[in-house]
């Protein structure tokens, strides 16, 4: 049976509000999207949802206990808990560099965990 649900896509600035009409995973259609990438955004929520992680590692030695990194794609949803679990237990020596791979192939997904600017030694 059809189930009807509304979504807002988080594509764009805009912010659509959707009307999605899908059995399990399978669309049958999106209503009030402004631009296409509205039916790729909800075929792709009910499929495999992901997201872009930002937060902050554990430094030693440097000038500021922590620097902000983030992942380089985003990951499966289900799995941000595991992975914010998995950056809590690194901590990286002092210094850091921008675009530095803090975490490679983080949780075996492939995408790496960067940090986001530079942190000098203490």
């Amino acid at each position: 049976m059809p189930s009807i649900e509304k979504m807002i896509c988080i594509t764009c600035p805009v912010g659509c509000t959707l009307e999605v009409t899908h059995e399990d995973q399978t669309l049958l259609k999106v209503e009030g999207q402004i631009c296409p990438r509205g039916e790729k955004y909800v075929q792709e929520e009910l499929t495999d949802p992901r997201r872009m992680v930002a937060t902050t590692a554990r430094v030693k030695g440097g000038l500021h206990p922590l620097v902000p990194v983030y992942t380089a794609a985003p990951i499966p949803k289900p799995r941000i808990f595991e992975l914010l679990a998995a950056i809590r237990e690194i901590e990286i020596p002092a210094p850091v560099t921008m675009n530095q791979v803090v975490l490679e192939n983080a949780l075996g997904e492939g995408i790496d965990v960067i940090a986001s600017r530079d942190l000098p030694v203490a």
